[in-house]
């Protein structure tokens, strides 16, 4: 077993694919491929902070009423309880990881 874990993610067009890369104690790591037009829905954490990692593609990221296009590599922080979500309005695959810290209750 190698040190990556890097998850190979493959949706389809409209899908939103996800999968648990890091969990720790206190640490949760998500890895989030986003098919052309998916979308994550905006939505907080009160207790954690979320930092997006953005790692193929481009990104349109959502942060309260403000929009974004972050292009790989690229990195969004969001406070605590700040509302975040992420679309591909592209015609490629787009992947982020979204890590929280605390890990959230």
């Amino acid at each position: 077993m190698g040190l990556d874990s890097y998850p190979d993610l493959d949706p389809d067009a409209g899908e939103v694919v996800d999968a648990e890369v890091v969990v720790t104690d206190d640490v949760l790591v998500k890895a989030f491929a986003l098919g052309p037009g998916a979308e994550l829905t905006p939505h907080d954490h009160p207790d954690a902070t979320n930092v997006f990692h953005v790692l193929e593609g481009t990104v349109t990221v959502v942060r309260g009423d403000d929009e974004e296009s972050i292009d790989a590599p690229g990195v969004v922080l969001h406070e605590r309880g700040a509302v975040h979500g992420a679309r591909n309005e592209t015609d490629r695959v787009a992947v982020l990881t979204a890590s929280l810290c605390p890990l959230p209750s």
